[in-house]
């Protein structure tokens, strides 16, 4: 399981980064959500990663 955090702003972002963020379910700046670590969410967050701060959490 992989939390992912946002703690940068997508306002000024490209509109296909506002909708990657989007997808993560981020909204706000500290907002968190938690995802199981499949190819396709850490393609996501392999693109926004510098908007996001991860971690490691369970298994």
């Amino acid at each position: 399981m992989i939390k992912v955090t946002l703690v940068k702003s997508a306002s000024n972002e490209t509109k296909t980064v506002k909708a990657t963020v989007e997808a993560l379910g981020l909204k706000k700046i500290g907002q968190s959500k938690t995802f199981e670590a499949t190819p396709a969410v850490m393609g996501q967050i392999k693109k926004v990663g510098y908007l996001l701060r991860t971690e490691q959490v369970g298994e």
